[in-house]
């Protein structure tokens, strides 16, 4: 069992208008952390002020690597939650899930070689990126499964204090606890984690002094969210 002391952070949410974050900003307020959720378009902030969060307009994809550390070092923790997952095609996904996220790394780096405190990371993946494989014809889904899997490897190859969240095929089911799969488990397709476990997750995660081992793969079970 992971050490669970917990303190209040200022925390940047990325991608806070997704569904997991939409679910993650309220409950990390209640737990006392500043939320500062990036949203891409202004019709939206209204929707994350409202749910006790403050809205940073940026452009996930526009953002260069020295602006990434200048907006990062303002954190005490950033959690990506963004991601196109093939939905608007291979080429925005290319763009937000691998080219964006890789930047945001590149940022956290470049604090770290400057001597500045870089803000500790969780990246919302899923379960089993680093090994999946998927049809290249399927440019979509190609895009995405190649994405996860360059930008968890780069976090795995760095000094950076992160963490990877490894849910499975997400749900809008309310979250009832959680199952943390060991390294040995055979991963199905009938593996499921609710959006809200998710969020309750990352709220969990974010307030540790000390994070769990990385990755974190988990799916739906009876589990406590706290002894992770």
């Amino acid at each position: 069992m992971t050490e669970t002391t917990t303190s209040c952070k200022k925390v940047l949410y990325i991608g806070g208008h997704g569904k997991v974050g939409l679910l993650a900003a309220p409950k990390l307020v209640a737990a006392g952390h500043t939320v500062h959720s990036l949203i891409r378009d202004p019709d939206q902030a209204a929707d994350i002020e409202a749910l006790g969060a403050t809205p940073v307009l940026r452009d996930l994809t526009e953002i260069s690597v020295v602006a990434w550390a200048e907006l990062l070092a303002q954190y005490d923790v950033a959690v990506w939650g963004a991601g196109n997952g093939g939905r608007a095609g291979a080429e925005v996904t290319w763009a937000v899930d691998r080219d964006a996220a890789l930047a945001s790394i590149a940022g956290l780096e470049k604090l770290a070689a400057e001597g500045k405190q870089a803000p500790a990371y969780v990246m919302i993946s899923y379960v089993g990126a680093t090994e999946n494989t998927t049809d290249p014809s399927d440019e979509s889904w190609y895009a995405y499964v190649e994405s996860k899997k360059a930008v968890d490897n780069k976090l795995n190859s760095t000094d950076l204090n992160y963490l990877i969240l490894g849910p499975a095929a997400l749900t809008e089911e309310p979250a009832r606890g959680i199952a943390v799969l060991d390294r040995d488990t055979q991963h199905t397709s009938t593996m499921t984690t609710s959006r809200e476990l998710v969020a309750d997750v990352v709220t969990e995660v974010v307030g540790r002094e000390v994070f769990p081992a990385s990755p974190l793969e988990f799916i739906d079970g009876e589990g406590s969210v706290k002894e992770i």
